[in-house]
């Protein structure tokens, strides 16, 4: 009989795990609504004349995230004019990271000078939809009808440390496949940061 209940807990656990999975490459994605740091709600269907977003799970505090701060800043600059501009999304619990509170979210804004919407996951359903686990993780997602399917998951490039020694780019070459047509040759990356904090 402990077997049994055993074995029932395993598959309760896995099935828990298995719902929390995430999107899959190619699999549409849900609209969503999150607070942004200049107090406006913003929705992924706002975004319906674009041809794609690349959407970074981040936050001030990580180190990682710090690293490719102005990597994602150059993103939305490259990119937002050819259809494709950077949703960053703060899933953090600021009750165990302070420094990734709301306020402080928008002091970083002006400190940085953000270009890109800076939005705050408080229930932190937009992550667990997504299946971010990482701070940066990033999902580009292409333009599918009248909504948006996920093209790429992962990492920005190959080099947390620096991008001037990075020589592979999933990103920007995962857009400019999507721009010819052509199939994305890289899909999935390891998302290389700090782990999201759960509540």
């Amino acid at each position: 009989m402990k077997s049994v209940v055993l074995i029932l807990s395993i598959f309760g656990l896995l099935g828990s795990f298995s719902a929390q999975a995430g999107y899959e490459v190619g699999e549409v994605v849900n609209d969503f609504s999150l607070k942004n740091i200049d107090g406006n709600q913003v929705s992924l269907s706002d975004y319906g004349d674009a041809k794609g977003v690349i959407v970074v799970f981040t936050c001030n505090h990580c180190p990682y995230a710090k690293l490719y701060e102005d990597r994602i800043i150059e993103l939305h600059k490259t990119y937002s004019a050819q259809g494709y501009p950077v949703i960053a999304i703060n899933p953090n619990d600021p009750e165990k990271v302070p420094e990734d509170s709301y306020e402080n979210m928008k002091k970083r804004a002006k400190k940085k000078g953000y270009p890109f919407v800076y939005l705050f996951d408080d229930t932190q359903n937009v992550a667990k939809d997504f299946g971010a686990t990482r701070t940066p993780h990033v999902f580009l997602l292409e333009k599918a009808k009248v909504k948006y399917k996920v093209a790429y998951i992962g990492a920005i490039d190959n080099n947390p440390q620096s991008a001037e020694s990075a020589d592979q780019f999933y990103v920007s070459d995962a857009i400019a496949s999507l721009d010819s047509d052509q199939p994305v040759k890289v899909t999935n990356t390891k998302a290389v940061g700090c782990t999201i904090k759960w509540k």
